[in-house]
């Protein structure tokens, strides 16, 4: 008689920007995942218009920032009409710079379909690859696994499975979560993607009329591609009348005063509203959820797949501790801890924002400018509240649960520049030590958890060595030049712990409390 086949780690049920960063996420630590999508074929759509700051640093951090950045581009001005005639331009970004402990200062526009491109071909460097027309239409939790049914028939056995199948997650509703919140049926937009000759490649034109609006925003990669959006057409009873290429012609013509045959060929139309939802609960057993499964909001201020973007990044380093048995099932309970709290504060920060430029609009001049504003970049979000932040010691600038700055350093062997963010990629945990009281306990922390944890002594010596050569590190962490401290920054580059100089006995025991 044959044993079974040990379940599959981890099955991720959606390909969307969030599945497939928690794909590659799981499988750069060694954790067998698949990924289905019930679609046939991979989408072209564009939909969001790019990741956000703290994005860049996790695309950074999977190693596909420089793809990113080759297949889209920087955001463009915006020019506003009125009556059809140019009357300001704005750059929401321009007095914005890149800073040592922030080096992303801006969004980066690009299609979704490229991004997706871009993830899945990093995903396929660990041999795993995006399983199409797979629709899952049952779960059933066992004692050890959890089995999937898809459309056809077939079953999968998973040790875990993660649900990103957007909004109207087909995980969400077999696990019967509420997705409670409202959808405001008088706030609409027509959208598609369209192509258009004889407008200005180098702006985001928005015309904002007093009936109505039409903007148009160039897609990055394309000759003559463009993200369109409108208020709708509305039939004699005032109801709104369904995206159509003629409709959208319309639409342009009326706004723009320009032929409506400069514009063709409009494909992927959708008919937005504004959704304000989110789930009750993230994590049912060994289901959980992430992304647009588990929120959805206004699209001001960018932050839709953005939020899902950083729910992986949350969410992989804890599921693959838990799925490789190196961590208790209770560290997944901190996922919810940390991320359902986040998810609330981007609704409320997209409803203002959203409030913001529809007050914005109504005058000459506004526009979507309105729509940045603060913790629209995502380098605020930290997890202050979490079980996981649990910290002795506190800085100026910094405490436990904060997303840990970046810095430039040298190395201290080579001189060679090396930044923080360098020695924080990987799945490891990181120990960072200021000052030359660290060394002892570097290094033992460091022969303590091998390669769990690569320890590093900010101009203080230990295993590895780094300058800070122009004091970027300590002024980024508030650390005073002749402080000295132990700074321990989680997987996903958050600060877990800040502790004494020779405390290597709180470094292991928030070690092994995270592996509870």
């Amino acid at each position: 008689m044959h044993a079974s086949a040990p379940p599959l780690p981890v099955l991720v049920v959606g390909s969307g920007p969030t599945g497939l960063i928690l794909a590659i996420d799981l499988a750069r630590r060694g954790v067998g995942v698949r990924i289905i999508d019930k679609s046939a074929e991979f989408p072209r759509t564009s939909r969001a218009k790019g990741p956000n700051p703290r994005s860049l640093e996790v695309l950074e951090d999977l190693g596909v920032l420089d793809e990113a950045l080759a297949a889209g581009a920087a955001p463009l001005p915006m020019r506003k009409y009125r009556g059809g005639i140019a009357i300001a331009d704005a750059d929401p970004f321009a007095d914005q710079r890149p800073t040592p402990d922030a080096p992303y200062d801006r969004p980066h526009m690009m299609a979704q379909w490229r991004l997706e491109e871009v993830l899945r071909a990093r995903l396929a460097e660990y041999g795993v690859r995006v399983e199409l027309g797979a629709e899952l239409v049952g779960l059933a939790e066992g004692e050890a696994s959890v089995t999937a049914t898809l459309a056809g028939g077939d079953r999968i056995e998973a040790s875990y499975v993660a649900g990103c199948d957007g909004g109207h997650s087909a995980v969400r509703k077999l696990l019967g979560i509420p997705f409670e919140g409202r959808t405001d049926e008088t706030q609409l937009m027509v959208c598609g993607d369209v192509e258009v000759e004889g407008l200005d490649r180098g702006f985001w034109h928005q015309w904002f009329d007093e009936d109505g609006a039409v903007m148009l925003c160039p897609i990055p990669g394309t000759r003559s591609g463009w993200w369109f959006q409108a208020g709708p057409e509305r039939d004699a009873a005032g109801a709104p009348v369904a995206p159509s290429l003629d409709g959208f012609r319309r639409l342009f013509a009326k706004h723009t005063g320009l032929p409506g045959d400069r514009l063709t060929e409009a494909t992927l139309l959708s008919t937005y509203r504004v959704n304000e939802r989110m789930a009750a609960r993230y994590r049912v057993g060994r289901v959980l959820l992430a992304g647009d499964a588990a929120h959805v909001h206004s699209i001001a201020g960018g932050l839709g797949m953005n939020t899902g973007i950083q729910d992986a990044y949350n969410l992989g380093w804890k599921l693959a501790r838990v799925a490789a048995g190196l961590a208790g099932p209770a560290l997944l309970d901190t996922y919810e801890e940390e991320r359902l709290p986040v998810a609330a504060e981007v609704l409320d920060i997209s409803a203002e924002r959203l409030r913001a430029t529809m007050e914005a609009i109504k005058k000459p001049g506004g526009g979507l400018d309105s729509a940045v504003g603060p913790g629209t970049n995502g380098l605020g979000s930290g997890y202050r509240w979490s079980s996981l932040a649990a910290s002795p010691l506190t800085t100026p600038l910094l405490r436990a649960g904060d997303r840990a700055p970046d810095a430039p350093c040298l190395d201290a062997t080579t001189g060679e520049p090396r930044r923080l963010f360098e020695v924080f990629a990987g799945p490891h945990f990181t120990l960072l030590g200021f000052g030359a009281g660290t060394a002892g306990a570097l290094r033992d922390a460091a022969a303590a958890h091998g390669e769990d944890l690569r320890a590093y002594g900010v101009g203080a010596g230990g295993p590895s060595g780094l300058t800070d050569h122009a004091g970027h590190a300590r002024a980024a962490y508030g650390i005073g030049p002749d402080d000295e401290l132990l700074v321990l920054v989680r997987p996903d580059s958050h600060v877990g712990l800040i502790t004494e100089a020779d405390d290597v006995k709180a470094v292991t025991a928030y070690l092994d409390g995270a592996d509870a």
